[in-house]
């Protein structure tokens, strides 16, 4: 068995850093664990790559056949929607998924305020240019400040640059309505593959708690509420997240 774990925005593959160490003590990381970092996202931005919407799904889709058996899929804010988008195109790829940004694809989703400035020409270019060209320290303490735990967002920080920025604008761009609620229209077809829908409570930027149950009823999707836990649930109780992806690896 193999797990790939795929991430989002602002970040680097060492958000999954705590959940990895948790899996590895329990046994459950053994089988084998790849950690791919979509282009722009702690990885180098290849001229020409468009950093779209589709850009990604085509991106993961690649990388997944690579594998020589289907894999078990965790996706993570962007790295959820490029795993729901890998999967509705290509579901042979994997043995089960899972996502916490569902969300994200039902056709009342509202972008938060964030995304929304990023989609917005010449205030998103501003905002990235002095998000990620501030000092390191101000950097970590953003991310601190949304909730992120700070040895991570330590390492988190050291990653993002000019290219992490232009990947955010051409993504959110791309991704701005009623795209997503175009996209979502085929999320049954996720239901071909095991799913697990996971529902940090506190992480007000993926869609109403509502729209992410309704979500995973589409894509026939299992849930597990993360009560109490924000966006980067896998840094703030990695204990739980390695319990329940467990469980569901398991069934």
């Amino acid at each position: 068995m193999t797990i790939v774990f795929v991430h989002g925005n602002p970040e680097t593959a060492a958000v999954w850093d705590p959940l990895l160490s948790e899996l590895e003590r329990v046994g459950t990381a053994r089988a084998g664990v790849v950690c791919l970092s979509p282009p722009g996202f702690g990885a180098p931005l290849p001229a020409g790559f468009g950093a779209t919407v589709g850009d990604y799904r085509d991106w993961l889709i690649g990388e997944l056949t690579r594998f020589p058996d289907p894999v078990d899929l965790v996706g993570h804010d962007w790295g959820g929607g490029h795993v729901l988008n890998a999967v509705m195109s290509r579901p042979d790829l994997v043995r089960t998924w899972v996502s916490d940004t569902v969300g994200v694809f039902e056709p009342d989703y509202v972008w938060h305020e964030l995304a929304q400035r990023w989609q917005t020409p010449g205030a998103g270019e501003a905002d990235v240019a002095a998000r990620f060209g501030a000092p390191v320290g101000e950097r970590v303490a953003t991310l601190v400040a949304r909730g992120m735990n700070e040895a991570v967002a330590e390492q988190v920080a050291r990653g993002q640059d000019e290219a992490m920025g232009r990947a955010v604008v051409a993504l959110y761009t791309s991704a701005a309505q009623p795209v997503m609620a175009e996209l979502g229209r085929g999320l049954e077809r996720a239901s071909q593959r095991p799913g697990l829908a996971l529902l940090a409570t506190e992480d007000h930027a993926v869609g109403t708690l509502e729209q992410r149950r309704r979500a995973a009823r589409r894509a026939g999707a299992e849930v597990a509420a993360l009560d109490g836990l924000g966006h980067w649930w896998m840094t703030q109780d990695p204990g739980r997240g390695a319990r329940v992806l467990t469980r569901f690896w398991e069934s």
